[in-house]
Order: structure tokens, then sequence, then C-alpha cells
């Protein structure tokens, strides 16, 4: 077997010399042109080719690599059938490689991944006492449902680590498989990273080793359930790929849970007998196709939900995709929001954990609420979570977080400088800001 990060190499290698740089893929890209991109496609998907052989490539492939908000529209067009997603965050590791020290690298990787740990830590105690962690994964007891007859369970729900800050979304998804009467395993927090940190920094070596880890642990069922897109994408698009590579056998396949769901539609719809009555609108980021089509379905399946379609853009795997380019981002979250508006829907529902962040706050300004997809479909099951994390956003006043929330963060020993360093990443991750705030 070869290490993974040769077989990394091997696997952009195999693709840079498959390509034919016909340019497809750059001309269905939604974002070359908020991101700068002013070069012919040919041009610019040769210029990246050229950075993963080892050069600098162009301002324009170096400008088209760094705005990728992974939408994977590139991936459908490509006729050779290369992943062109793929190649770009390769183009993106190079391009981090090119310019920074391995130390710096690792400094980077590990100051990103500490940050992380505090924020999904603290932003869960501050909403969650021991047994809902514990039914999380978050306890050394935790183990959801396996089967009492002691075989594995059917699957391991691998929550990733950001849902965390937003547990009501993954009890939601618990409960669902509850009353499908599955069996699953849960697995997720910062003890079971994806490694997608350190690869962004350009520490691959890390990177694998963390993902190796968590592969291990999520080898104990043949079908792993994954909430987070960027979860998923890092897996089944880069890591599990390169271990195949590499001689390793694939320990397990990787579905998404709304995918799951969609799956499951026929078997939850007699467990939907809820009417709820509600125009809806889904907000869609369709990095992962299956989701969306998933969860318009979903949401069409639940009585008395009217599904409508604002016409607006669906670009990135996630809004956080977005960051590389913040203003195209508050400019499609504004136009939604009003779009929203106008169509006088009930609820603008969001499918993923870092959009319902980015969103819910806005519900205290506009005529409409701010949902997740399992909310709608819990109501329709008698299922119902409070959503504590929208809650303590609206405040928008860490004094007043930190207030409401003291008795927790005593129970969990949290210092309040810990807990306040949580809540103001909290309060920032906020790229449309509040009317008047």
């Amino acid at each position: 077997m070869i290490p993974i990060e040769d077989a990394l190499a091997a696997r952009t290698a195999d693709m840079t010399d498959a390509c034919t740089r016909c340019g497809r893929c750059v001309e269905v890209c939604p974002v070359t042109t908020p991101g700068g991109v002013a070069a012919p496609p040919v041009a610019v998907i040769s210029g990246v080719l050229d950075i993963l052989q080892g050069g600098a490539g162009t301002d324009a492939s170096r400008r088209w690599a760094a705005a990728c908000t992974q939408t994977g529209d590139c991936i459908a067009a490509c006729g050779e059938g290369l992943n062109p997603r793929f190649l770009l965050t390769m183009a993106r590791l190079a391009t981090t490689q090119a310019a920074q020290p391995p130390r710096e690298r690792r400094r980077a990787g590990v100051a990103g991944f500490r940050a992380l740990h505090r924020d999904v830590t603290v932003q869960a105690r501050l909403q969650l006492d021991d047994d809902g962690l514990e039914r999380l994964g978050q306890r050394l007891a935790a183990g959801g449902a396996a089967r009492r007859d002691g075989r594995p369970p059917e699957f391991v729900f691998y929550t990733g680590c950001n849902v965390l800050k937003t547990p009501h979304i993954a009890e939601l998804a618990l409960d669902i498989m509850d009353a499908l009467g599955v069996s699953y395993q849960v697995m997720g927090g910062p003890s079971h990273c994806c490694g997608i940190g350190q690869m962004r920094t350009g520490d691959v070596a890390t990177s694998a080793n963390v993902a190796e880890t968590t592969i291990t642990k999520l080898s104990g069922s043949g079908r792993v359930l994954s909430w987070c897109a960027s979860c998923h994408v890092q897996f089944t698009e880069v890591m599990l790929p390169a271990r195949d590579r590499a001689g390793q056998s694939r320990p397990f396949e990787m579905t998404p849970f709304i995918a799951y769901l969609g799956e499951r539609i026929d078997d939850l719809r007699p467990l939907m007998r809820v009417p709820v009555p509600m125009r809806v609108a889904l907000h869609r980021h369709p990095g992962l196709p299956d989701v969306v089509a998933a969860a318009t379905a979903l949401l069409a399946a639940v009585p008395g939900v009217e599904v409508v379609d604002l016409g607006q853009p669906a670009v990135g795997l996630m809004s956080i995709s977005l960051r590389s380019l913040p203003d195209y981002r508050r400019k499609l979250q504004l136009d939604e929001l009003q779009a929203a508006r106008a169509a006088g829907v009930d609820a603008l529902v969001a499918v993923y954990h870092p959009d319902h962040r980015e969103l819910c706050a806005h519900e205290r300004d506009w005529p409409f609420r701010i949902l997740n997809v399992l909310d709608v479909v819990g109501a329709s099951m008698g299922l119902d979570r409070e959503d504590r994390y929208k809650r303590l956003k609206i405040l928008q006043d860490a004094d007043l977080i930190v207030a409401e929330c003291r008795d927790r963060l005593a129970r969990h020993g949290i210092a309040e400088d810990v807990a306040r360093a949580a809540i103001a990443a909290m309060l920032e991750e906020q790229p449309l800001p509040l009317r008047g705030v």
C-alpha cells in the first residue's frame, strides 16, 4: 500500500492526464463572474492543470480555484467522467503549499481545529444537558439504538462537527430514525473530524491521519449516513478514493441523510399524519443534487405544505462554501429573503446547519419563519425539538446569552471567558447583517 498523500497525487495526475482541456467545466461554473475569472474557459482550465503539474498557473486559473464554491455543475458537465471539483481542491492545496512552509501550514491547521473544538463544544453545551450530549455521541456511553441481539447497527449516523452547534437538527434526525424503527450508532464531533480543516491549510499529512482515524471509527457498519455536506465530499471525493488508490479496502458506503430519507419516503408518508398548513420555499445548495431532490420531495409529501419556487440561483455546496465570495454571498441571501417576502411564504426552509446558522436570526426582521427541513417533516410526525440556537442568536447580545445559559455553563464546567469567545464566534457568523445591526 502507498501513503494517502502519494495516492492523492497519483489520482490527481491521472485526472490531469485525462483532461482534454475543453473548458466545459469553466463554462457551466456559476461563480466565474462573481469570482472575477476573466479569461476564455480553455485558458482557465489549462492554467489549473499547470498548477497541478507544479507551475504557477494564470491569474484567472488561480482566481477560479480560489472562488470555487463546490456547486458541482462541473462534474455533470465533464464529458470524460472526471471530477473537476476534486481538481480545484487539489489546485487550492498546491497554491497554499507553495505560499507557506510546512510549519506554518501545520500551525494554521492546529489553530483552526482548536477554534472549531471550542466553538462546537461550548455552543452545544449552551443548549444541551448531559443526556442530550450522550444521545448525540458526545459521551463515552453513547451508542445510539444498537440492536439488542448484539449485532452491529444498520447505520452509523455521522454528524460531522458543526451540526452540534444546532443540535435540534441532529435530535430530529434521530427522532425520525427512531420512528422508522432503524438501528443506528451516533458518531461525530471534533473527536471524529473529517480532516477538511487541515486540508484547507495545506497540511495533507495531518488531514490524512485525522481522516483515517475517523474512517476506522466509522467502519462498524456497512453504510454511513452523513449529515454534513463538507464531510461527505471530503470522504467520498477525496479520502475514500485515495484509500482505494492506495490499495486499501473501502470499509463503508456513505449516503447523505436527507437522501436516505428520500429513499424511505413511502415509509414516512404513513407517519406524517399531522397537516402542516404552510407555504414554504427551499433554500437550495445543489452541491449534492440528490439532497436537493430529496428535500423537495420530503416537503411536498408533508400534508398541507405548498412548496414555492422563488426562482433564485442555487449555488454552492452549503452557504459556508461561499465564504470566498463574501459580497456575492450577501447578495444571494438578501435577494432570497426579498423574494420570500414577495412570494408571501410562511417559512424559508434550509437543509444544512451552516445555512440555518447564517439565516435563522433574520426571522426577527422578516415576515416568515426560518426553519430546517426536519422541523417541517418532524412537525407532521408529531415530533418537536426546540430550536435553542435560533433563540439565542436572535438575542444578538453576548451578555444576554451568558445570563440565559449561566446554569448550563456551570454544570458543564465551562469558564465564562471561554464561553464568551464561542458566543462571539456565533454572533460574528452573520454574512448578511440584520436590519439595524
